[in-house]
């Protein structure tokens, strides 16, 4: 890659034309519950033609700016990658204002940032009587939202490539490290979203062979493999009791907590290196390790009812939270205390790098177990020279370094989160449980927001910072906090 001169200035010219290109790429996502609204014979279709017209005009607009440069350095890769998130779900909320929801702009700003960051948590009291347009457009925002944004961008517009490709991978895709998988960063884009695309696909297909009908699959199926979480019912799956749909759902949720360079590769046939994936292994693992705790606490508690209450229910729990999906039964908070602590540890861990989940990912924790394990050793011997592995490669100092430091700011958001929640008014279990749940974008609520209740409950005020806590979780802290430096916006 040619090297990037350095300017003192931000080329926003540059930035608005490359967002006016993802806002035409979202108008045509808009297609698909337009046309669903027309099928339906609701009133929403004629609306969404108008959500389609004002994103695509402002789109073909801010395209049509000329520019004086058309070189992207960190900064603007930066600024660019935020800028879009924010920008999208501004106008992915046109249609909750436009077709019948009755809800405010706060609302409707928070239900699309929630489905653009897969969080899955909801202001809708009821999904009765939703236009089907709008419960298909909450699951495609999600599923844009699963794998990134701009990383769909890469892949369809190639010119990135030569734009800053990399430094956009890098400040959107989750994880530690980023793999290449091919020569080019729009290939490894269009790679990983192949991969995506064909699970989702094979996802809906097997739902179409249960009870739920063409619609419901093709929602559910969006929504599984982003590890979103929007149900098109009001009590989540609850409402599903065929067992097989579970186990379809299961078995996706676990999908979209993978490493999706793991699964190309996988595909393409290097199978013994996927599966001599060290974290594969532990994602394996602790799900089998909080599936046993939960099953055990539904035994001594006296709630087993049938089999499954001690089989598929505590393994599809455990999938469903480590995973961020968010999918819940709902007695599961009348299981006791351990399963909270075992959902606030899942809530805080998520699924793996690179991967459509939340949390602060199981590779973080494994270089952190190891660290600490090297340090123990070092008091014993403290002339030993130790280094942390991963998959058989040492971890290098700035990588191990940022991985404590991400750790250690994850923690510091998600208390400042919980004060800022307090501040609004809100319980102080609330206020921390609901920060937690937004940096990890797993959407589950307790008490004022939980089962029995909806985040439509909190303050205004709350909602637009929980957004803010979403975006920051789902861009991984340093990449919104970082705007944030006065430092950051000196000319150099």
């Amino acid at each position: 890659m040619a090297a990037i001169p350095r300017r003192g200035y931000v080329n926003f010219r540059m930035l608005l034309r490359v967002i006016g290109w993802l806002l035409n790429i979202e108008a045509i996502f808009m297609l698909a519950p337009c046309v669903v609204g027309f099928c339906y014979s609701e009133h929403s279709g004629l609306m969404f033609l108008a959500c389609i017209a004002i994103t695509a005009g402002s789109g073909i607009a801010m395209v049509s700016l000329k520019q004086k440069s058309r070189e992207m350095g960190k900064r603007e890769a930066i600024i660019l990658t935020g800028l879009t998130w924010i920008v999208l779900s501004l106008f992915g909320m046109l249609p909750f204002l436009f077709c019948g929801t009755h809800i405010s702009i706060t609302d409707a700003f928070f239900e699309t940032m929630s489905g653009f960051t897969t969080t899955g948590a909801s202001v809708l009291d009821t999904l009765h009587g939703v236009p089907h347009s709008i419960l298909l457009w909450r699951c495609v925002v999600q599923w844009i939202g699963g794998l990134g944004i701009i990383l769909f961008t890469l892949a369809v517009l190639p010119m990135l490539n030569y734009q800053g490709g990399i430094l956009l991978f890098n400040a959107e895709v989750t994880g530690i490290t980023h793999d290449k998988l091919r020569p080019r960063v729009s290939f490894t884009a269009q790679s990983l979203w192949m991969v995506y695309i064909v699970l989702t696909g094979i996802c809906i297909a097997l739902l179409c062979f249960s009870e739920l009908d063409i619609f419901d699959a093709i929602c559910y199926g969006l929504s599984t493999i982003s590890t979103g979480g929007f149900s098109n019912q009001d009590v989540s799956v609850s409402e599903i009791g065929d067992l097989y749909i579970k186990i379809v759902l299961m078995v996706f949720m676990f999908m979209g907590g993978v490493n999706f360079s793991l699964l190309y590769k996988l595909v393409t046939g290097k199978i013994r290196e996927a599966f001599r994936n060290e974290i594969i292994r532990w994602y394996i693992c602790l799900i089998l390790f909080f599936a046993v705790i939960l099953a055990l606490n539904v035994l001594v508690r006296g709630l087993m009812e049938n089999i499954q209450d001690v089989t598929i229910d505590p393994l599809f729990q455990a999938v469903s939270i480590i995973s961020s999906t968010g999918l819940t039964e709902p007695d599961f908070y009348d299981w006791g205390p351990i399963p909270i602590v075992v959902l606030i540890i899942m809530m805080v861990m998520g699924a793996c790098a690179g991967s459509t989940s939340g949390g602060a990912k199981i590779d973080r924790f494994v270089i952190l177990f190891k660290f600490i394990k090297n340090e123990f050793h070092k008091l014993m011997h403290p002339n030993a020279v130790m280094t942390v592995t991963l998959n058989g490669k040492g971890t290098p100092s700035p990588v191990l370094m940022k991985t404590l430091a991400f750790l250690f700011l994850y923690i510091v958001v998600i208390m400042l989160g919980g004060t800022g929640m307090v501040l609004f008014g809100l319980p102080l279990k609330d206020s921390f449980f609901i920060a937690l749940s937004a940096v990890s974008n797993t959407g589950l609520g307790t008490d004022i927001t939980g089962l029995n209740g909806n985040f439509a409950l909190i303050p205004d005020a709350a909602k637009w910072f929980v957004a803010f806590l979403m975006l920051v979780g789902r861009l991984e802290l340093f990449t919104i906090l970082v705007l944030f430096l006065p430092s950051f916006w000196k000319k150099k």
